[in-house]
């Protein structure tokens, strides 16, 4: 397979926020690959989103505006629209940006334990009455 792109691809481990719908949709992200001209993105839910959207990388406080060039599982290829960046996050889309990534990571974290509490229920019968 030949190599399409042409500027080089850095491999990255970062935040990131795709928004959609005119920033009414934002959900988290994590940005593994960047280059000038787009970047691989893992949502951390299987959902679909549209076909264009917005990327906001708070560490590097960039905003793209990006078209979806593939998709495969949880995993979208992404590429940045030429000469367009999005609009900078306000300080309060920011933090309601982090506020959302926060609340998706305690709700992993609670399927995770009812899963667990699930599969301990099936191993010991029934829970004991409190």
């Amino acid at each position: 397979m030949s190599e399409r792109r042409e500027s080089r691809r850095q491999r990255s481990f970062l935040r990131g926020f795709v928004s959609f719908d005119r920033r009414r949709g934002v959900m988290s992200c994590l940005v593994r690959d960047l280059s000038d001209e787009g970047a691989r993105i893992i949502l951390s839910q299987g959902v679909t989103i549209p076909d264009m959207i917005s990327l906001y990388i708070p560490q590097r406080e960039k905003t793209y505006n990006a078209q979806v060039q593939w998709r495969r599982g949880d995993e979208i290829g992404l590429g940045f629209i030429e000469g367009e960046t999005g609009t900078p996050a306000t300080p309060k889309e920011t933090e309601l940006m982090e506020r959302v990534a926060q609340l998706e990571t305690e709700i992993t974290a609670l399927k995770r334990t009812i899963k667990r509490l699930r599969r301990e229920r099936s191993d010991d019968g029934e829970f004991e009455a409190a």
